[in-house]
């Protein structure tokens, strides 16, 4: 496999803030208390909101995070799946969401789904690893089936997880191109859809799973502290430490504060590890930022947002396009006559930053727009799914996403909207990088306004040259890697 010289240090860099999470659990927590708090964490049904820091303590939520982190990228190396930008969407998800709802028992059954199907299809597990990880969005159902339903046993739970993994790929492929790559979290809506079905049937037979609230307070000073210093860590070291002068770095920040965040979005084949380091870090201090201005508190759910962004600051998501969709949110609360730090709108305005690509699309007053009504809905999806769905934003705003999408295509860009037609799976099985030189980062000219109108849709094309299949472009450089721009 042909990588540039900065994959390489994707699993050594994965590694080691797995054991920086580790850590700081451990400095913040009582070590002799991490056993039992581990058995309490797998223990859980873990319906959302279920804090791992509120109910096992911060030692044993974040050694869970580290090594639920740590098995993800083993996982993803040993299927031999090319390193790019969305592995590191994949770890920050995965660490986020091990602080309040993956576990290292209830993710299992799922990945092995997910392998069963691509045996099934006779095709290589590195084309579905990264949704069998994606998919762990429903272990609390793992968790539920296997010790909270009235049916409960530990084979249920697992053949749940299974046929969860089983079913998964075939549907995220179909909602991806619905969605029109407005949606970041597609795998979030897809399992959302999934979890509306699930809960029905349970209910018939006499089941009702029920969403839960434990939310830890109290811990915004040493959590900050942490997490920040953190964040500081990821500049400097994009800045001074990815073999790039420290301007060159910057200015291709500045180029990459000028893409829209449509998905597909690689930032690290796109501007390299410097600018991408960079994004990571100023986009975890906004996060942080945003929750101790509303008041909140930082934990293991609000964290799992910051982590989130920071995985998605690779593949989509920077200050512009972020925070008009956070600003919505804010909105949207004193709208509804709820105050900010309510802990589901904390988490929406975290999560809700899975419609960035509308605010970097049609503009910061559509992100707005968009993060006021994610304010409202993504509060009333979480009943139908009943907890089960940890990417409840991502459900929230996917409905958004179909319903914003044609509508503004048609009033703001007068045109016709038109769907993807990009495929799913092309966006896990590239690792090299693109060559920038011939796309456009100025305003359209009148030509390509004129082409814009004819509908080739050149407002993105970065986003659909980049993410042609990069081994034909490969043999055209005789197998040498492609310059960075």
């Amino acid at each position: 496999m042909n990588t540039s010289r900065y994959y390489q240090y994707i699993f050594p860099g994965t590694i080691a803030f797995s054991v920086v999470l580790m850590l700081i659990g451990l400095s913040m927590g009582h070590p002799e208390q991490l056993l039992s708090g581990l058995w309490k964490i797998v223990t859980m049904q873990d319906l959302l909101i279920t804090d791992y820091i509120h109910i096992a303590g911060p030692a044993a939520a974040f050694v869970n995070a580290g090594l639920v982190t740590i098995i993800s990228i083993l996982i993803i190396k040993l299927a031999k799946d090319p390193f790019n930008g969305f592995t590191i969407v994949e770890m920050g998800l995965m660490a986020g969401f091990s602080l309040f709802g993956k576990n290292v028992f209830n993710i299992w059954p799922i990945i092995l789904g997910t392998w069963l199907y691509a045996r099934y299809q006779k095709e290589p597990f590195s084309k579905y690893v990264s949704v069998a990880l994606l998919a762990t969005a429903l272990a609390p159902l793992v968790s539920y089936m296997a010790l909270g339903s009235v049916h409960a046993s530990l084979p249920l739970g697992v053949f749940t997880g299974i046929l969860v993994g089983f079913l998964l790929p075939s549907l995220s492929a179909y909602t991806y191109k619905i969605q029109n790559g407005m949606n970041l979290y597609n795998m979030g809506f897809a399992c959302g859809l999934f979890a509306m079905m699930v809960v029905p049937i349970l209910t018939a037979f006499g089941d009702k799973p029920d969403s839960v609230l434990y939310w830890s307070t109290g811990l915004n000073f040493e959590l900050s502290l942490a997490c920040g210093a953190l964040c500081v860590v990821f500049i400097l070291i994009g800045t001074f430490g990815c073999g790039d002068p420290a301007w060159a770095v910057w200015a291709g920040y500045r180029r990459l504060l000028s893409t829209t965040g449509r998905a597909p979005n690689d930032y690290l084949r796109m501007f390299g590890a410097g600018p991408v380091m960079v994004n990571i870090g100023i986009n975890g201090l906004i996060g942080i930022a945003y929750v101790l201005l509303v008041g909140g508190d930082l934990n293991g759910p609000t964290l799992g947002g910051i982590f989130t962004i920071m995985g998605f600051s690779a593949f989509g998501k920077h200050p512009r396009n972020i925070i008009p969709v956070m600003f919505g949110v804010w909105l949207g609360a004193y709208g509804m006559h709820y105050e900010p730090n309510y802990p589901a709108l904390q988490l929406a305005g975290l999560f809700g930053t899975t419609l960035a690509p509308v605010a970097g699309h049609f503009g910061p007053v559509c992100g707005v727009l968009a993060g006021f009504i994610h304010s409202a809905l993504v509060l009333q999806t979480g009943g139908p799914v009943a907890g089960l769905n940890l990417y409840n934003n991502g459900f929230s705003g996917g409905l958004i996403a179909i319903v914003l999408y044609p509508t503004l295509t048609a009033i703001i860009r007068h045109r016709r909207p038109k769907l993807r037609d990009a495929d799913y799976y092309d966006l896990f099985e590239a690792d090299q990088p693109i060559n920038m030189s011939n796309w456009h980062t100025h305003r359209p000219t009148p030509e390509e306004k004129a082409a814009e109108a004819a509908g080739r849709m050149t407002d993105d094309l970065p986003e659909r040259e980049g993410f042609r299949r990069m081994e034909k472009d490969g043999k055209k450089e005789n197998g040498e890697d492609l310059p960075f721009g």
